[in-house]
């Protein structure tokens, strides 16, 4: 994706230079490169701006690159999930409840000078999705299914992110918590917001899918239960680093006060705003901020 690749690289040359993005600003708020994250970095940003603080925006950044530009001092303050942070940052394969895993990385994170804010209602858990009018899966309602449907002979292709191999709770685990295997011809490695298309169109049988996508429901697609429980609780959090929150405590609780009109609906709407009916990213976060009351 051009706008994540911009984001790293803006990322890299500020530290080949040297410089620190706080320097030219009180904040900088950082996020990843797809469409819930950009949404929540413009959100924040636009609140803060509106609040009289001078916000520097980062977003389009991978989630290693970003969450070490925040441990370094070079982003105060993004929206992370939890299950990242259990799985990807602090190597944790527990099983956990929603509230065991916000409160174990908000003590693990605490640690290294991060603060993990109140967390909101939205959960944006990886799926596995089918389309709507397929035949083969028709009578497939969870992951076991699909999994004895795979076994049984019927192949499918599966579109990933290019990440989701090798995560830790990633493809490899999965395939082997739900005793299926995908051949490597099968396992179509592309930017996440491509694989919907690629399923709609019918390039895949199977997508890699965020639980908040708005193109989920717009595309007719069937998000298949993840009956064994697999995939962590991923609720999205506002995380600020310890000594800007110290510095500046009044935007942790406008950080609260927003993560806490979010719920697995709302996002699903915004989300659906931008990446369906095609409207601007910085127009749907002014306008959920403006109907909330917020600026």
């Amino acid at each position: 994706m051009i706008k994540k690749a911009f984001g790293t690289f803006a990322f890299t040359a500020v530290v080949a230079t040297g410089a620190t993005f706080a320097q030219a600003a009180d904040l900088v708020v950082g996020g990843k490169g797809y469409t819930e994250q950009l949404l929540m970095a413009s959100m924040t940003e636009q609140l803060l701006k509106a609040k009289g603080f001078d916000v520097d925006k980062r977003d389009g950044m991978g989630s290693s690159v970003l969450r070490k530009a925040q441990l370094n001092g070079q982003i105060d303050l993004y929206w992370e999930y939890t299950g990242t942070s259990l799985r990807s940052f602090n190597k944790i394969k527990d099983r956990m409840s929603a509230e065991e895993a916000y409160n174990t990385v908000k003590k693990l994170d605490g640690e290294q000078g991060l603060v993990w804010l109140n967390p909101s209602k939205a959960n944006n858990t990886y799926a596995l999705a089918v389309r709507g009018d397929d035949e083969r899966t028709a009578n497939v309602s969870n992951l076991t299914e699909l999994a004895a449907l795979i076994n049984d002979g019927t192949r499918m292709s599966f579109a990933t992110s290019i990440e989701f191999p090798v995560r830790p709770d990633g493809l490899k685990p999965f395939q082997k918590e739900y005793g299926v295997k995908f051949k490597r011809s099968e396992i179509r490695k592309m930017d996440p917001g491509l694989a919907y298309n690629a399923l709609r169109v019918k390039e895949v049988d199977i997508a890699l899918v965020f639980a908040t996508d708005g193109r989920i429901g717009a595309f007719n697609f069937k998000v298949l239960d993840d009956d064994k429980g697999f995939f962590p609780d991923y609720s999205i959090v506002p995380v600020i680093r310890k000594d800007t929150l110290e510095k500046f405590p009044k935007v942790g609780e406008l950080m609260n006060d927003l993560s806490g009109r979010l719920d697995n609906a709302t996002m699903t709407r915004l989300n659906g705003q931008v990446d369906v009916e095609k409207k601007a990213i910085e127009a749907v976060a002014k306008d959920f901020l403006t109907k909330q009351g917020l600026m």
